[in-house]
């Protein structure tokens, strides 16, 4: 029996598939293409940016841009006045050509290469310091201006991480900062935290709001605070995540092949997005005491942010052509024209789960439920886009389409390769105009 694991209703995207225009987009590009909705990334910035003016707390977003390599995301914060997140010299001239303000920059990642200290002092980002060496490396830039600085907390509570510095490392840390002078602008401290949790955030910020007011009994600025990202997506409902959960073994993939539940995104989250937000805030650091927002305004430490899927949360969809299907014993194989590599998630030993959406002309075509695993076009015999067995409403044909929806959050490019000489597939921007959609392409 077929697991069924539908995504969220979603009626701007289900308006967007009833049209011709992903027919016509497919028979134009000749090819995979993803589309984005750059009117979801505004609605989502506009949600965070209304639980920190709910909670009175001062803080700015800043869009982790390796959630989706798309400029149009880029041009949105420019246009709202928005942050970006970057981690290399690629991401921060990206950047800043689509108009976002060097000061408006976060730069983070481990072991920043020179050119990228130095143009990041020049432009005035902030950086998130990782390790003694990389601070040294800034303090020996000679660049006249002061480098605007974070001090990156290793996280106690994850001993493995390999980002950020320990106690011992803090302390000389904040020593050099002092003795820098005016060479150096220490603003704040920040954090890397793996997982979703609630409570591990909030307890951290506490602790980071407490580093600040004892780096400021030495004369430093330490006024602010990054919590990073990790606000999870809640893609399917409670109820189908959890039987999937319950039921799903070999049985259902092809190849018997075997998933942890452990290795799988939470696809269903009670509390995601902006509300986890609102929820992090609404904690008490260690439990006891104040909630965190509280504790910011006593403080006057502002808040940042570097949410990266959420914001793309039903910002895109990835859009596959069918090129073949073949049948086995009690199942099939359907073959699109692109690869796994455009759909990131199955090169992590493990499934991006939400159910392709199958778009076709069902009316000459016995409506009869056909389950049917994804391949891609490659001779791999591990490409697959969906390894477990979908029920389909139909036998796909040549020519239908595969929708994979909200994929803009880290599925469609992470690790897209022109494997086979096969091109990238574009990516096309959707908005509407008098209450129809118009398109380009991503610039």
């Amino acid at each position: 029996m077929a697991l069924s694991l539908p995504a969220h209703p979603d009626p701007l995207t289900e308006r967007i598939h009833a049209g011709g225009l992903l027919h016509e987009l497919a028979h134009g590009l000749g090819g995979p293409f993803h589309y984005l909705l750059p009117e979801r990334f505004d609605a989502n910035l506009a949600a965070f940016r209304a639980a920190l003016a709910e909670a009175g707390v001062t803080g700015h977003v800043h869009y982790a841009k390796k959630a989706n390599k798309a400029s149009v995301f880029v041009e949105r914060c420019a246009a709202a006045g928005a942050g970006v997140d970057v981690a290399s010299l690629g991401e921060l001239r990206d950047a800043l050509g689509h108009g976002v303000r060097g000061e408006d920059l976060v730069v983070t990642g481990p072991a920043k290469s020179e050119h990228l200290l130095r143009v990041a002092v020049r432009q005035d980002a902030l950086i998130a310091v990782d390790a003694l060496d990389e601070l040294e490396r800034l303090l020996a830039l000679g660049v006249d201006r002061p480098a605007r600085v974070l001090l990156r907390r290793h996280p106690p509570a994850q001993p493995r991480s390999r980002f950020g510095l320990d106690d011992p490392q803090l302390r000389r840390a904040l020593d050099r900062c002092a003795e820098a002078g005016r060479a150096v602008r220490m603003e704040g401290f920040s954090f890397h935290l793996s997982g979703y949790a609630i409570q591990p955030r909030a307890d951290l910020a506490g602790e980071l709001v407490e580093l600040c007011l004892r780096a400021r009994a030495s004369g430093l600025r330490a006024d602010r605070i990054s919590i990073g990202g990790g606000f999870p997506v809640d893609y399917v409902a409670s109820d189908a995540w959890d039987s999937f959960l319950s039921d799903q073994g070999p049985g259902h993939y092809h190849g018997e092949k075997s998933f942890a539940t452990g290795d799988f995104y939470p696809y269903h989250s009670p509390v995601a997005g902006a509300d986890a937000l609102r929820a992090i805030l609404a904690a008490r650091p260690g439990g006891t005491g104040t909630s965190l927002s509280e504790r910011l305004r006593q403080t006057g430490v502002t808040l940042l942010l570097e949410p990266g899927r959420a914001l793309l949360d039903r910002a895109g969809s990835s859009v596959f052509r069918v090129q073949g299907v073949k049948d086995r014993a009690g199942y099939g194989i359907v073959t699109v024209d692109g690869t796994s590599l455009s759909l990131s998630e199955q090169w992590f030993n493990s499934e991006y789960l939400p159910d392709p959406v199958l778009l076709g002309d069902p009316a000459d075509r016995p409506r009869q439920p056909y389950r049917a695993c994804v391949g891609g076009a490659s001779c791999l015999d591990s490409d697959l886009l969906t390894w477990r067995k979908i029920s389909f409403p139909a036998r796909p044909r040549v020519g239908d389409l595969l929708v994979y929806p909200n994929t803009a959050g880290y599925q469609m490019d992470s690790n897209e390769s022109p494997f086979h000489e096969l091109p990238l597939p574009p990516k096309v921007v959707i908005d509407h105009h008098g209450g129809r959609p118009r398109w380009h392409l991503d610039r």
